[in-house]
């Protein structure tokens, strides 16, 4: 959600000035940290605020190629809201404001002089001097294969929410503070608590310019002493929601390792307070059947196991969004019979569905073809997808047994595909360009050889004599002017060259030489040029690649 009163916070990122809004929800009063959040929004907002509709001119279909293969990026921007995002979306928002809840920054006293504040603080019947009757809080997992936009959901939620909010003032209690409303890290490759923590440090100091990785980042701080800073620091900044992706990779920590990290989320949860969303791959699911999930039992907002997407209304929705960002020169509309194709070969995984849209659309560019087809998506599929076949075979036989040995899918590497098209659409270009080349030669070379036999018959050089001196001065030489094969021409009928005859009689020769003159003659006084006489009288054909002379 987009915020004006922004501020740019010293070596850091830009940051909101905070402003507060009453809340309807009791609870949520008289805390500033919740306060200062974007309003709660409803479905219909969440839809308006979430979705990404890229820009598409349909001029723009009819760019060069190389263009086109840029512009057809831009489906990867595309975001269409389905009920699993709002679903999300109304999670995050509950997880955030009631980890807040029980972490009011204003002391009792200052709340005291709040008008207002004291009736607030007698009907929840609770100390306000922060941790007092504090609660566990809730944790969210979300689990489901590569591609299926886990981690692109939750990057678009926590968009709306300014990641830093500057606090300085509060009901006219001075009041300064910076409040990190989310954070996002990457679980390690190795799983290290150690790895993570680092991580940690190093996110917070591109928000707010401190050196938290300069201090904490080195070799010789043990484990016990990075996870109290960790803490400390979450509470300073009054930390809103850790977000770890790639939770996968604890099946790769070593002996223990998982356990400890997992060990860890529930301190974070448990004792500070810290609301935790953990997302990562079915592998992940075998290292959270553990203490973190009974830690977790009954408190909160639960799993979210996220599936591949049905054939069903959603699935329709989703296409005839994407459907209209085509950049081929013959669009098509979306049928039954595309649906169906572009479901079986994705088998529901978006981010499958939407790279075979893309990539047929450059084959189809880069062919010269311009046109979608259930052909053309089966095509680069069985070309591309090869990698994750056996995956998408499992899944179109439903055979569980099968579908466990699958992880994972694997990466589809769009960008040598597109390299690989775009190399050939230069090449075709390139042999377009030398046959055009070629023909236009071609066609330069008549139109000077036609032009230097009539400049030759209108010195009175007699036909036949001038075809066969302007044909050996054009031959093996190239393309030459006009002048200079006139010029030769002449040069050579002067040396002699005009005795030479093609076994035709002079008297015929004479005869037709005379007849033509007449006519061009004739012709000129009609406004006809010479050319003009000359093809009407069948002497020149304008269809061939060498002049038609008919003498005798």
């Amino acid at each position: 959600m987009q915020t004006t009163n922004k501020v740019l916070i010293p070596n850091g990122c830009e940051a909101v000035v905070a402003e507060y809004r009453e809340q309807d929800v009791v609870d949520y009063r008289f805390n500033p940290f919740i306060e200062a959040l974007p309003p709660i929004l409803s479905q219909e907002e969440v839809i308006d605020h979430l979705a990404i509709y890229p820009p598409l001119d349909p001029k723009e279909r009819q760019l060069e190629t190389h263009i086109r293969f840029h512009l057809v990026q831009r489906l990867f921007q595309y975001f269409q809201p389905l009920g699993v995002h709002l679903d999300l979306e109304n999670r995050i928002s509950r997880l955030i404001r009631q980890g807040y809840v029980h972490r009011n920054p204003i002391p009792s006293g200052f709340l005291e002089q709040i008008d207002g504040a004291q009736e607030w603080i007698r009907s929840r019947h609770v100390e306000a001097s922060g941790n007092q009757g504090f609660r566990s809080q809730s944790a969210l997992t979300i689990i489901g294969p590569s591609g299926l936009g886990k981690s692109t959901a939750i990057n678009r939620i926590l968009s709306l929410y300014p990641q830093v909010i500057v606090h300085s003032e509060y009901q006219g209690i001075p009041f300064s503070a910076d409040q990190i409303t989310w954070l996002k890290v990457d679980c390690p490759h190795d799983g290290s608590i150690k790895g993570l923590t680092i991580d940690f440090f190093r996110n917070v100091d591109l928000l707010l310019g401190t050196r938290y990785y300069r201090q904490y980042g080195s070799a010789r701080y043990p484990i016990s002493a990075l996870q109290p800073a960790m803490s400390q620091i979450s509470r300073t900044y009054g930390l809103g929601l850790l977000v770890i992706d790639e939770i996968q990779h604890l099946s790769t920590a070593k002996s223990q390792g998982a356990e400890k990290m997992l060990n860890y989320f529930v301190t974070l949860v448990n004792t500070i307070g810290i609301p935790v969303v953990l997302i990562g791959t079915n592998k992940a699911a075998g290292v959270l059947q553990s203490q973190f999930r009974q830690a977790r039992r009954g408190s909160g907002q639960g799993d979210m196991v996220w599936e591949r997407m049905k054939q069903d209304a959603s699935w329709d929705l989703l296409l005839e969004g994407i459907w209209d960002y085509q950049w081929v020169r013959k669009p098509v509309p979306i049928t039954p019979e595309l649906s169906a194709e572009l479901y079986d070969l994705s088998q529901g995984i978006v981010d499958i569905a939407v790279k075979i849209f893309v990539m047929a659309q450059i084959r189809a560019m880069s062919s010269g073809k311009e046109t979608l087809s259930a052909f053309l998506f089966r095509q680069v599929a069985n070309e591309q997808l090869r990698l994750v076949q056996p995956m998408l075979s499992s899944l179109r036989s439903g055979n569980v047994r099968e579908l466990a040995k699958y992880e994972d899918i694997q990466p589809i590497d769009i960008g040598s595909f597109i390299e690989r098209e775009s190399s050939a659409a230069r090449m075709s270009q390139k042999i377009k360009e030398l046959q055009l080349a070629k023909k236009q030669a071609e066609r330069q070379a008549t139109s000077v050889t036609e032009e230097s036999i009539i400049k030759l018959l209108e010195l009175e050089i007699p036909p036949a004599t001038a075809k066969r001196l302007v044909n050996k001065v054009m031959e093996g030489k190239g393309i030459l002017t006009v002048p200079n094969v006139v010029k030769t021409a002449l040069a050579l009928h002067a040396q002699g060259e005009s005795d030479k005859t093609d076994g035709r009689s002079d008297q015929k020769g004479q005869a037709i030489e005379g007849d033509i003159r007449a006519e061009v003659a004739e012709g000129k006084k009609k406004g006809l040029s010479a050319y003009e006489v000359l093809k009407q009288r069948g002497i020149i054909n304008p269809t061939s690649t060498d002049p038609l002379f008919v003498v005798g």
